[in-house]
C-alpha cells in the first residue's frame, strides 16, 4: 500500500468495496461481531458499485489478546477498497473525505449523508481534503476542483480552473487569519484574495515560473499559516515559505529529509513513481534520483504541520519526518523510534502533540531524543497506514486508513 503515485491512482480507481459496520466489542481476528438491526442504517455509509466484491466483515479486524485494553473502546466502519485521505471534525458532525465521495456523519444519530458524483454533489468522487471555508464546508477532489458545501441550504458549488482555479487536483485549502483562502493544488497555489470566492479579480495562482522559482514545485500538497501570517507550503521540490510577499525555499540539500543511506534498507516498497508516471520520472531525472528505484524521495513533502512553538513539520516521502525551525533542519526517521519512515499525515492535537500517520501505524511524538509513543491494529486501528486524524467536540478521536475509519471513543494520548 503506497500513498500519492500509488495510493492516488488506488484513490481514484479502486471506488469498489462493500462496507460493514464492526463495534469494537468482543471482537476476534476471525469474527466479527454481528450488526445491531439498529445499527444497519450504517452499511449505506459507501455504496458499492454493481457487482462489486464485498469486504469480509472481519478481514481487517485486529486479534486482541484476552483483556486487552482496546476492548470496548473503539468503533471500526468498513468503507471498502477506498482511501480515507481526510477527516474534518465540526460540531457535532464528522467529515470523511474518501475516493467515493465525502460522508457526512451525524454523531449523536449515526445518521449519514453520501456527497458524491452520483447525488450531484462532487464532480469528482476522489477527495483528498474536507475543512471549512467560512461557514461552508470545503472539498478538494481529484479532478473536480474545489467544492463548497453551504449545510443550510444544502447545497453545493463547484469552482474549478474556469473560475481561476490554478489545477482541478486539490490537495489542500488554508483560510489564513487575515481572511485570504489558499488552495494547493498540482499547477501551483492559487491564492483567494479575503476569500472573495466570486470574484474573478481575486484569485491568483502562483507557480515557479511566476515566482521566478520561489515556489519549490508546482506540485503543492501542504499549506499551513505561522506565526505574523507567514505562509508555509510543502510542495514535490520542498518546503516553501512566503512571507511579505517575498518567497523562499528549502529542500533536501539544505537538510529535508534523511540521505538515502540512512533509510534504504528500512523501505519496503518497490514500487517506482518513476515508472508510474511521466511527471515522476521527470521529477527523479531534475532531482538527480535516477538511480533510486524504490519509494524514496526526500524532497516530496506528502504532509505538514506547525506546532505552538512555530517549528514546521515536515512528512515525507521515505525520507522521515523533518523539523524546521527557521534555521536548522531535524529529521526523525524509524532509527528514532517511527514505525515507518513514509509519512502520510500530520496533526497537532489538543494539547499541542505532534502525531504522525504512517505506513506502519500512528506514532505521537514525545521529544527530541525521547523517541515515539505508536498505536498500530493491535491498538485498534482499522489499518497500520494512517491517513488522517480529526478530534471532535464530543472527545472522541477519529482516523482515517484504506479501507475504513476507527473511531476511538477513549482515546489513549
Amino acid at each position: 500500500m503506497n500513498f500519492k503515485t500509488l495510493g492516488i491512482v488506488i484513490a481514484v480507481a479502486a471506488v469498489v468495496g462493500g462496507l460493514a459496520y464492526n463495534a469494537g466489542t468482543n471482537q476476534t481476528a476471525t469474527v466479527a461481531t454481528p450488526m445491531p438491526a439498529s445499527q444497519q442504517s450504517v452499511a449505506a455509509m459507501a455504496r458499492p458499485a454493481a457487482n462489486a466484491p464485498v469486504l469480509p466483515a472481519a478481514a481487517q479486524q485486529p486479534a486482541f489478546p484476552a483483556g486487552h485494553s482496546a476492548y470496548e473502546r473503539f468503533t471500526h466502519f468498513n468503507v471498502g477498497q477506498r482511501n480515507v485521505k481526510s477527516i474534518f471534525a465540526d460540531g457535532g458532525i464528522v467529515w470523511v473525505g474518501t475516493s467515493g465521495g465525502v460522508i457526512e456523519y451525524h454523531i449523536a444519530t449515526g445518521q449519514h449523508i453520501s456527497h458524491n458524483v452520483d447525488s450531484n454533489a462532487l464532480l469528482s468522487n476522489g477527495v483528498f481534503h474536507v475543512s471549512k471555508i467560512g461557514d461552508k464546508i470545503a472539498a478538494g477532489t481529484y479532478g473536480g476542483g474545489l467544492s463548497l458545501y453551504d449545510t443550510n441550504k444544502k447545497t453545493w458549488k463547484n469552482y474549478n480552473i474556469p473560475e481561476g482555479l490554478g489545477d482541478q487536483f486539490v490537495y489542500d485549502a488554508l483560510t489564513t487569519k487575515n481572511g485570504d483562502v489558499w488552495v494547493a493544488t498540482w499547477s501551483g497555489a492559487t491564492l483567494i484574495r479575503g476569500g472573495k470566492m466570486d470574484d474573478p479579480d481575486a484569485w491568483i495562482t502562483h507557480t515557479v515560473k511566476n515566482t521566478n522559482n520561489g515556489l519549490a514545485n508546482d506540485w503543492v500538497y501542504g499549506l499551513q499559516e505561522g506565526k505574523n501570517g507567514d505562509i508555509w507550503l510543502g510542495t514535490e521540490g520542498g518546503l516553501t515559505l512566503f512571507r511579505d510577499g517575498k518567497w523562499s525555499s528549502w529542500n533536501h540539500d539544505d537538510g529535508l529529509g534523511a540521505k538515502y543511506d540512512e533509510v534504504k534498507d528500512d523501505i519496503k516498497f518497490t514500487n517506482d513513481p518513476g515508472d508510474a508516471s511521466k511527471h515522476h520520472a521527470r521529477q527523479k531525472v531534475e532531482q538527480g534520483l535516477e538511480d533510486v528505484d524504490i519509494a524514496f524521495n526526500p524532497n516530496y513533502i506528502i504532509s505538514m504541520v506547525i506546532d505552538d512553538d512555530g517549528n514546521v513539520w515536515n512528512g515525507t516521502w521515505g525520507a522521515g519526518l523533518s523539523m524546521f525551525d527557521g534555521e536548522k533542519w531535524t529529521t526523525y526517521t524509524q532509527s528514532d523510534g517511527l514505525p515507518a519512515n513514509h509519512i502520510f499525515m500530520l496533526h497537532k492535537d489538543k494539547f499541542g502533540d505532534i502525531w504522525a500517520g504512517t505506513s506502519k501505524g500512528l506514532a505521537k511524538f514525545k521529544g527530541h531524543g525521547k523517541g515515539f509513543d505508536v498505536k498500530t491494529k493491535l491498538d485498534g486501528l482499522f489499518s497500520d497506514n494512517v491517513f488522517s486524524m480529526a478530534e471532535a467536540d464530543d472527545g472522541s478521536v477519529w482516523l482515517g486508513s484504506f479501507g475504513g475509519v476507527t473511531l476511538f471513543r477513549e482515546f489513549e494520548y
